[in-house]
């Protein structure tokens, strides 16, 4: 099975894909009208184009035709998923791997110095969720605006290629109608690019400052010697089963390879903030 940005059928083929990748059944006619939304009034896609790539999609197994309505196949929600991580970005890998880093680096180093220093607890409290909050609300700005910028940066490369393909589509009509769906189809995208970006760096942040505050909280609240050492077990869990299951899921790495590599930049980034913080 072929699967390349050539002819109509294959931006209609990648709209139903997304909007369908969540498993529901849907009418042909509602779907009709959805692609219509994406057009934005303009009469791009008919009623046979759509038949069309229908019917090619239930011949390459992607969807089940049951007349009226439509779903997705197996094999058609794997890649709807697909393209809907791409079109989307509705998969905040590296927001979270982020949030859970940073927590635990910040965590880590405010638990370490408070502890070397011997201070009291309300002057480690006040530290700790100054320094906690400041690296939260840093991660949230930087992953709304740096995220914005990159995700936009990336679909107008892949708008320019799927418009540079499509431009040698030799039937005129079909060739105006496939750009003007690409047209009005990034301009949507583009708009739940910004809402994708909005709610990842909201988890981004939050993630940051629970990551960081449950082993503060644990070092603050316990009794000596049960603080130091049970806040540094959290820190331990949430970096080594956590982060390590997370980032190895989505990379695709055996875990002893994820495990060796979070643990020596979790120690050189502690190492160096220490280090920093006593000159």
């Amino acid at each position: 099975m072929a699967f390349e940005i050539q002819e109509l059928p294959d931006i209609i083929r990648v709209i139903v894909l997304v909007n369908l990748h969540k498993g529901a059944t849907v009418e042909k006619s509602l779907l009709k009208n959805q692609i219509d939304k994406v057009c934005t009034g303009y009469v791009c896609v008919e009623t046979h184009d759509l038949d069309r790539t229908l019917m090619q999609m239930s011949d390459e197994g992607l969807i089940h035709d049951q007349g009226a309505t439509v779903k997705l196949t197996e094999q058609g929600m794997k890649l709807g998923k697909e393209w809907a991580s791409l079109l989307l970005k509705k998969e905040p890998i590296l927001e979270v791997v982020a949030g859970l880093v940073d927590g635990s680096i910040t965590g880590l180093v405010v638990i370490l110095s408070a502890f070397i220093a011997g201070l009291a607890v309300r002057a480690a409290a006040f530290a700790a969720f100054l320094t906690l909050s400041s690296v939260a609300i840093t991660n949230f700005s930087s992953f709304l605006l740096g995220g914005i910028t990159e995700d936009l940066a990336d679909m107008i490369t892949l708008q320019t290629l799927m418009n540079y393909s499509l431009s040698d589509i030799p039937d005129k009509v079909d060739r105006e109608k496939s750009l003007m769906l690409v047209k009005h189809l990034f301009k949507v995208l583009h708009k739940e690019i910004s809402r994708s970006n909005l709610v990842a760096a909201v988890i981004c942040g939050t993630t940051t400052f629970l990551a960081g505050m449950f082993p503060i909280l644990t070092y603050l609240v316990l009794p000596k010697p049960v603080d130091i050492v049970l806040s540094l077990a959290i820190v331990g869990i949430v970096v080594g089963v956590f982060l390590v299951r997370y980032r190895s899921q989505r990379s695709k790495v055996h875990w002893k390879v994820t495990l060796l590599e979070t643990a020596v930049i979790v120690a050189i980034a502690v190492v160096v903030a220490l280090l920093i913080g006593n000159v």
